[in-house]
């Protein structure tokens, strides 16, 4: 029998059997989008993309419902939008706006039903009691009614509820917008009979192509697997918690570890030079430097990468001529003198080698290790041949001096001081836009806030 406990009580479920109504998933529809529809009125009604950038050669990382509904999709070039809707309205995306308006959210979600997880910037879960759950979509018609009132009836969700949290984030995405589902274990396959196998959750285009590899090509096949047989297919323990979230039973996931700190940003058309994407890469080093010492480890390795400009009306290249990487290894570090060096060799080398003009930079600060796993070089803490200071005492200083820098950045404001001379990329937010499943922390936006009203408009 497995033991769930929740403030007020326990809920104890008899093992085998499919469990009650457990789940609600909330995902808020077109969030960036809408976002800036709440904020700004005029924009409400009216067809509306964010964009990453103030250029022209981008495309849309959210739309409205309005600009959705007349056919513009995500990550369409802003030129293609234009030749759909002429007159659509493009804004340039507020990536601290949005987080502080994510955690206003929590908290009005959090006056009706506990979150369980933050999944991304708009989607939660939240676990029900039996008496929440049998409340159905009164639940979340009061869930609704509550983010209306703290906010505006533009910021709009979809609410799916289920047994597990996979069929209530399947529910959740079959009625959008500001949709409701509710599937119940005994719903079960014929409920979600019509789904294609590549829209629901976790069923990328390569696991779909082994599914169908394997006999399975709609839901009522991969409904009909068993869970080794899934586990097969998967080729992990993940097929079994797909197949178990799929039929109804909670298959709780182990708590990941940190494996890296990494930030990548797409250039604009005039920073694809060498001087500017050096300034690029210490950025996101920096960024990605910060986080490494807020969560109190060190790292022994940085990749730094490029992908390649897709020539204008040629063929994409090849693999092998799209993609540069470089990775260098040092002795633990938190410091970033260390990160920086490291760096200045990759991009010593990339000038040497690499062989086409980068649309994106990216670096990657990994092989983590923590403070108690360290183990002290004794060499490395005797003086160096010309009588200097030892590594260690190197690496200390340098240390000091990265706590330091942070120290006064909260204090005195995040541009209070940089190692090397100050640079603002083009979209600002560098190390700090929100991606899938990763919210920034206040610490990772190196400018002033940005004022909720104050829409930046693009000017293309």
């Amino acid at each position: 029998m497995t033991t769930h406990l929740r403030s007020g009580g326990m809920i104890q479920d008899p093992p085998g059997q499919a469990r009650g109504i457990e789940r609600l998933y909330l995902d808020f529809d077109s969030f960036f989008a809408s976002a800036e529809q709440h904020f700004n009125s005029d924009l409400r009604g009216r067809p509306v993309g964010v964009v990453p950038l103030d250029a022209l050669h981008t495309g849309c990382i959210a739309i409205s419902r309005e600009a959705k509904a007349r056919g513009v999709k995500f990550n369409m070039p802003i030129v293609k939008a234009r030749e759909i809707i002429p007159d659509m309205i493009f804004v340039v995306a507020r990536h601290d706006v949005y987080v502080r308006l994510h955690k206003r959210i929590l908290d009005v979600i959090e006056t009706v039903v506990p979150v369980a997880h933050v999944r991304s910037i708009d989607e939660v879960v939240c676990t029900l009691l039996a008496a929440e759950g049998a409340r159905g979509e009164d639940l979340a018609l009061q869930l609704k009614a509550a983010l209306a009132a703290a906010f505006s009836d533009v910021l709009t969700c979809s609410i799916g509820m289920a047994p597990t949290e996979l069929l209530a984030k399947i529910a959740a995405e079959q009625h959008k917008p500001n949709g409701f589902k509710l599937i119940r274990a005994n719903d079960l396959p014929q409920a979600l009979a019509t789904v294609d196998l590549g829209d629901l959750p976790g069923i990328s285009k390569g696991m779909q192509a082994r599914l169908e590899a394997a006999g399975v090509r709609d839901f009522t096949g991969l409904w009909a697997l068993a869970p080794k047989q899934a586990r097969a297919i998967w080729g992990s323990v993940e097929g079994e918690r797909f197949w178990n979230g799929l039929h109804g039973y909670h298959a709780e996931r182990p708590a990941t570890k940190k494996s890296m700190f990494g930030h990548s940003r797409i250039l604009p058309q005039d920073w694809r030079n060498p001087q500017k994407v050096s300034i690029c890469a210490r950025l996101l080093t920096q960024s990605a430097g910060r986080r490494v010492r807020r969560a109190n480890v060190r790292a022994t390795k940085l990749t730094l990468g490029f992908k390649a400009v897709k020539p204008r009306g040629g063929p994409s290249p090849r693999a092998d001529e799209g993609a540069w990487t470089w990775e260098g290894s040092f002795a633990p570090a938190r410091d970033d003198h260390t990160f920086l060096g490291a760096l200045g060799t990759g991009l010593a080398e990339a000038e040497r080698r690499l062989a086409f003009t980068p649309k994106s930079v990216s670096v990657m600060i990994h092989g983590l290790i923590d403070e108690a796993e360290i183990v002290t070089d004794l060499f490395s803490m005797s003086p160096s041949d010309n009588g200097g200071s030892s590594e260690t005492a190197d690496r200390a200083k340098w240390e000091k001096v990265s706590d330091l820098m942070d120290g006064l950045r909260a204090k005195l404001g995040p541009q209070a001081l940089s190692m090397g001379p100050q640079a603002e990329v083009p979209g600002g937010y560098v190390g700090a836009k929100i991606a899938f499943g990763r919210i920034p922390d206040e610490e990772d936006f190196s400018g002033p806030p940005v004022a909720d009203a104050a829409t930046h408009f693009a000017t293309f």
